[in-house]
């Protein structure tokens, strides 16, 4: 027997799924990936801090990332390393997160010079299962996913760029998404369907809103025509059943001559008691810029750096990045639903041809 073919401690614990080790997942797939990602922001829009960690367990990596929106400045830290086998340990460099009490409370901590954060993350409802994510492309299976979100209070401290913000649990809110499965990362083949079957439009909202007695969950994911391939809308009260509020339909008003939004109106409910959710903007956070993910062209999640490696940049949001607009971007917003003002992300993406939205091709734009 190898070192490598030794158990971890994880196989200590009655936690097993399938006949294996904790050290492996139960899929050969390259893709398979292991992550989190959080949204810290204050609730005047003056700060955006985002930042994550994931395991790539079949190509041997784990990552995680910080950005940090100030006024027109990203600041942004990468780290990558061998994944080892301690997957407690969610460590990369200067960036970890622990875990103090599962679903309830973390610790989100950054000590690095170019941005530091020590936050406690504390859970303000139960943690809500999003659908079970599914895409193929042609009869391969690309994504599978799953994944549950939940918002809460944040409270501790943010320093960049001379800059201190002291984050309280009034003025600040947070939400977080853990996910599992498989997801593609860089350096998958085109092939024949990636020629036949080219992507003709993507269009995408994740919307996660903190009330203060309540928590709201809307998703919706369309092709080019607008054929909807995931659909939710939940609210969560504590002490309830959640309620579903139907086939969420989004009127988003862009930025002329971009796909930016601004704000937006999100239709809950029911013809017998409709509900509209309105959306107002604060700040913004382009993934593809800085936190890795696609079409981001100078690091992304899952590819190996080498051991130890920690990249620190700041971004000019004034400049354009052309790459951010094939991307998601998350939005830090203010919500207002029957009454309540509530904050959250609206995280939304739009590329290529959307038939409900009036875009014709990856080069449309609002008027």
């Amino acid at each position: 027997m190898t070192e490598d073919d030794r158990p971890v401690p994880l196989d200590e614990y009655p936690v097993h799924q399938v006949p294996l080790s904790m050290k492996h997942v139960a899929t050969g797939d390259r893709n398979a990936y292991d992550r989190c990602i959080f949204h810290v922001f204050d609730h005047q829009g003056r700060a955006l801090l985002i930042l994550g960690l994931g395991v790539y367990p079949n190509a041997g990596v784990i990552d995680a990332y910080a950005t940090l929106r100030v006024g027109d400045t990203l600041h942004a830290v990468r780290a990558s390393d061998a994944l080892g086998d301690d997957r407690m340990r969610l460590a990369v460099g200067p960036l970890r997160i622990e875990v103090e009490e599962p679903l309830r409370r973390l610790r989100l901590v950054g000590d690095d010079d170019s941005l530091s954060y020590d936050l406690t993350w504390t859970a303000g409802f139960p943690a809500l299962w999003e659908p079970h994510h599914v895409q193929r492309r042609g009869d391969r299976l690309t994504l599978e996913g799953r994944r549950f979100v939940q918002a809460g209070s944040v409270s501790g401290v943010i320093r960049a760029g001379g800059e201190e913000f002291r984050v309280t649990e009034a003025g600040w809110t947070g939400t977080r998404d853990r996910s599992w499965g498989v997801r593609p990362i860089p350096g998958e083949d085109g092939g024949r369907l990636a020629e036949e079957r080219p992507t003709e439009g993507f269009h995408w909202i994740w919307c996660p809103v903190r009330f203060e007695d309540r928590f709201l969950m809307v998703i919706l994911q369309e092709d080019a025509d607008g054929h909807r391939s995931l659909n939710e809308a939940t609210l969560v009260r504590p002490g309830r059943r959640d309620t579903q509020l139907g086939w969420p339909q989004a009127e988003i008003t862009y930025r002329p001559g971009t796909r930016h939004p601004e704000r937006a109106v999100v239709h809950l409910g029911d013809l017998r008691k409709p509900q509209e959710l309105e959306v107002e903007i604060l700040t913004s956070s382009p993934l593809a810029v800085g936190a890795g993910y696609p079409p981001a062209d100078d690091w992304q999640h899952g590819t190996w750096r080498g051991r130890g490696w920690t990249d620190r940049r700041t971004y000019d949001l004034t400049q354009p990045h052309p790459l951010a607009a094939y991307g998601v971007t998350d939005h830090a917003a203010r919500f207002r639903l029957d009454g309540l003002t509530g904050h959250g992300i609206f995280e939304h993406g739009s590329f290529g041809r959307h038939d409900p939205s009036g875009f014709a091709d990856f080069k449309s734009v609002a008027p």
